[in-house]
């Protein structure tokens, strides 16, 4: 039976996660925290932690050890990660058999398979999307890495296109939970 720990601040939020999850999922062990402290002092394993992005980012240094098992979730699709596995972004903004069917497949056993290689990020476009999320205009990215604004361009073009993400916002929050920035880089 899979241990899922509801990380949401919001009680009305986690009292219907959680009854979402135990309606449509059972058999499943939900146990609900206001905080990640409170997760903490329960010093419990858990299969899949459901969050939201203030609480994951506030709370990094907890959740990136763990983030092949967490879940954010999100109003809208804004933020969402398409493409990627590790932590997945959940939209609860839409319907009822489409926050199912996403929830269903996080439920799914963790596939033990690495990402396939064209998902992999070279160690220069790594370089680049930390100065993208650092808030480096593109200019800023060529100088500081001594290489053309065309090659920047083309690697933010490749990024987008082995990721999926083609928002700041979005990249941010990736590169956050793969752990390439720590919320000290992001310029706000």
């Amino acid at each position: 039976m899979p241990r899922i720990a509801l990380i949401l601040p919001d009680l009305l939020q986690r009292a219907g996660m959680a009854a979402v999850l135990e309606r449509y999922f059972a058999p499943v062990e939900v146990e609900q925290f206001g905080t990640a402290d409170d997760t903490l002092r329960e010093n419990g394993l858990f299969d899949v932690y459901f969050t939201d992005c203030a609480v994951f980012t506030a709370n990094v240094d907890f959740f990136l050890p763990r983030r092949s098992q967490c879940v954010i979730l999100v109003p809208d699709g804004s933020a969402a990660l398409p493409g990627t596995e590790t932590p997945r972004v959940i939209a609860t903004g839409g319907t009822l058999e489409e926050l199912l069917d996403h929830i269903g497949k996080v439920l799914v056993p963790v596939r033990s398979a690495a990402e396939t290689p064209s998902d992999e990020l070279s160690a220069r476009e790594v370089q680049v999307l930390q100065l993208v999320v650092s808030g480096a205009i593109n200019k800023e990215i060529a100088d500081r890495l001594n290489i053309s604004l065309n090659t920047v361009l083309t690697h933010r073009k490749n990024i987008a296109a082995k990721l999926g993400i083609k928002t700041i916002s979005g990249l941010t929050l990736y590169a956050l939970m793969h752990g390439y920035v720590s919320t000290e880089d992001i310029n706000t």
